[in-house]
């Protein structure tokens, strides 16, 4: 896969402003305890994979991650007032078709020594971890950047639509968990995205898990099946 999107690579300057409006969704908006924002490190290309269950989770991650980010959205969220913002802010689109050039963006984001955002699991719904497809990581081989992992908890509850809205001061969590660095010596390739797949699986799986246990706030316990053309989540990249 060629770093040459054909787009240009958005701009450091927009999450410095676009933090600042996440940090008032989860702490004004919402009262969201966020937990490991230390373990990111503070310098370098990061990827920060998350899971997946509602409508507000990207927005969340990108306020109240420590460091601003660039994260994968959907393509159809690019249209109209609100994909002039996200443009400004530098979230990068994805086409649900065609993940690569998405991909490609990222990959350039990561050489310039910034953070990118992703949801593995490619669509909203339990959120436990378990579905995380390989785009995250064929971005770890190819940059070599830490992956944090983040759970995501409470955006949506057993019974509520993918597209709700958490109800006003709902008590939400992210907790980063410790960064790893999962591309083995010596194994490059299409066999390095597959051992670096299957690891990144198990570690978002058991950090949402583990960290759905310790603070009792659970994931939701209905499967919520795709709307035909997708849920309205992350591509499955």
């Amino acid at each position: 896969m060629s770093a040459d999107t054909g787009r240009a690579v958005p701009s450091a300057r927009g999450p410095r402003w676009s933090r600042r409006v996440g940090w008032f969704l989860a702490h004004v908006v919402w009262r969201t305890t966020v937990v490991g924002a230390e373990r990111v490190p503070r310098t370098g290309p990061v990827l920060l994979a998350a899971n997946h269950l509602g409508v507000v989770d990207g927005p969340l991650v990108h306020g109240v991650s420590p460091r601003g980010s660039h994260i994968l959205v959907k393509q159809e969220m690019f249209r109209g007032p609100i994909g002039v913002v996200l443009r400004a802010a530098g979230q990068i689109p994805v086409d649900r078709t065609n993940g690569r050039p998405a991909l490609a963006t990222a990959l350039a984001v990561l050489r310039r020594g910034d953070v990118v955002g992703i949801f593995p699991e490619g669509n909203r719904g339990r959120g436990d971890g378990s579905g995380a497809r390989a785009g995250v990581a064929w971005l770890a081989v190819a940059s070599g950047a830490p992956v944090v992992p983040v759970a995501v908890l409470g955006t949506r509850r057993t019974g509520e639509s993918v597209h709700r809205l958490p109800g006003l001061r709902r008590r939400l969590l992210v907790e980063f968990g410790e960064p790893v660095h999962p591309v083995p010596e010596g194994v490059t390739g299409r066999a390095a995205v597959t051992h670096v797949h299957a690891a990144l699986q198990t570690v978002l799986a058991e950090h949402v898990h583990a960290v759905s246990a310790r603070t009792g706030v659970p994931l939701p316990q209905d499967d919520v099946p795709p709307r035909p053309g997708g849920d309205g989540g992350q591509a499955p990249l």
